[in-house]
């Protein structure tokens, strides 16, 4: 949205900083724009959501991933994430676009409020392996479980 004063106008590259300066809107500000993928494919049987950007750039993301990391306030806790345990065997059920700007996914648990923005699905696909890592390392240290038949029991002997 333009602030006061700056006109919605097409502004030339090489004018963008005088125009940032002249409209007081500071670069951190002006979001890049968000790669959004030529295919998206939901496979049930496999319970994964493919996202292909390119044709040697193809990423799935399994529904365990993609629910763990939901970017909804049940998930994300307002600032304090909330360890998701016992997602092992959910899986998606559908899939509707948000707009223009996101995925709103429905999983098989009744999970449906997270908006995936194209950004944070792009993310989720160039940092699967550092991400998941880190959740494990989570349910690790939590003493918890992805199995939601599966209880940790810590014995202090």
């Amino acid at each position: 949205m333009p602030r006061m004063g700056c006109k919605a106008a097409p502004i030339k590259l090489e004018s963008l900083p005088q125009k940032l300066e002249a409209c007081s809107i500071s670069s951190r500000e002006i979001q890049p724009m968000a790669r959004l993928p030529t295919a998206i494919n939901l496979h049930k049987a496999s319970k994964t959501l493919s996202l292909t950007y390119g044709p040697n750039e193809v990423y799935h993301l399994p529904a365990e991933f993609l629910r763990v990391h939901s970017p909804s306030a049940e998930v994300q806790g307002h600032g304090n994430p909330i360890l998701q345990v016992g997602k092992v065997n959910v899986g998606l059920v559908g899939l509707e676009p948000a707009g223009q700007y996101a995925l709103k996914l429905t999983f098989d648990d009744g999970h449906d409020s997270g908006l995936f923005t194209w950004e944070y699905l792009e993310q989720l696909c160039l940092r699967q392996k550092e991400l998941w890592a880190e959740y494990l390392d989570d349910l690790h240290k939590a003493g918890k479980s992805r199995d939601p038949a599966e209880s940790v029991v810590k014995l202090m002997l």
